[in-house]
């Protein structure tokens, strides 16, 4: 009976797995389609649609734009959720979980809820339409993801390390730039990938604060969707499967690496 229940477990995972991939599965040869419409199979193979991408300058521009603001929000997020990190996990004051549910709340909050309030308060200001809008949007969404993976790693990090380093001299300041900073890195690379994840694939935010001048990536796609659906589509989809997979592997691979750090003995 157990020989029964691991097959079962193991089909049902597949099948979960079979269900999830099957868009990704459908649109990538649609990408490579030499036909004028989208169907499926596709009618044989062609890069006309990777080229129509390219050549168009809509696309092109969405495409900067979103690396552009994608880019901003990753520094400035890693700036900013990096010490944030470090503070509610090392420092103790009166309402630090408060200060840690408010850092974590456009996580948990509805996205709708959040892009309503970033418009009505950027638009009072006039910033609606522009690209630093769209790069305070994105960071408020970005944060608490740097703030998550840096937190996970530095509650692993062995604090006698850092205490032996103090007992000799160190000041804090170089105690951190010598011995918690180098085992936090890989956290803080993970959360800087997951920034750029987050602001690169949003389009919630951009729908309420791109206007007509800032026009994303997402939001670009939104509108072609909407109005016409060209083929292009999927070779723009392929596209961004592309990379945020590869960033996806790379988060996992700095994880991977951060655990090892943590859970290496003391004196290796």
């Amino acid at each position: 009976m157990g020989a029964v229940w691991r097959i079962a477990f193991y089909g049902l995972v597949i099948l979960i797995f079979a269900y999830l991939l099957f868009p990704i599965l459908v649109v990538i040869p649609l990408s490579f389609s030499s036909g004028k419409y989208l169907t499926f199979p596709p009618p044989g193979f062609s890069l006309q649609w990777y080229a129509n991408f390219f050549a168009r300058s809509a696309w092109t521009d969405s495409t900067w734009l979103s690396i552009w603001v994608g880019l901003a929000v990753t520094a400035l997020s890693t700036l900013l959720g990096t010490p944030a990190a470090i503070g509610l996990v090392r420092g103790k004051f009166a309402g630090k979980k408060l200060v840690n549910a408010l850092i974590l709340s456009p996580v948990i909050a509805p996205g709708i809820i959040v892009a309503i309030g970033l418009y009505f308060a950027y638009a009072s200001y006039g910033l609606v339409g522009r690209p630093l809008a769209l790069v305070l949007g994105h960071t408020a969404l970005a944060v608490p993801f740097v703030v998550i993976n840096v937190s996970s790693t530095l509650y692993g990090v062995d604090r006698r390390l850092e205490y032996a380093a103090l007992s000799l001299g160190a000041s804090p300041w170089a105690t951190f730039r010598q011995i918690t900073l180098p085992l936090i890195r890989p956290g803080i690379f993970a959360g800087a990938v997951f920034a750029f994840i987050t602001s690169f694939d949003e389009l919630l935010v951009a729908l309420f604060l791109s206007g007509t001048t800032a026009v994303t990536l997402p939001r670009r796609m939104w509108e072609q969707i909407r109005f016409d659906i060209d083929p292009t589509l999927a070779s723009v989809s392929t596209l961004l499967i592309t990379i945020t997979t590869s960033l996806m592997v790379g988060a996992e691979l700095l994880r991977r690496r951060s655990e090892r750090l943590r859970t290496a003995p003391v004196g290796r």
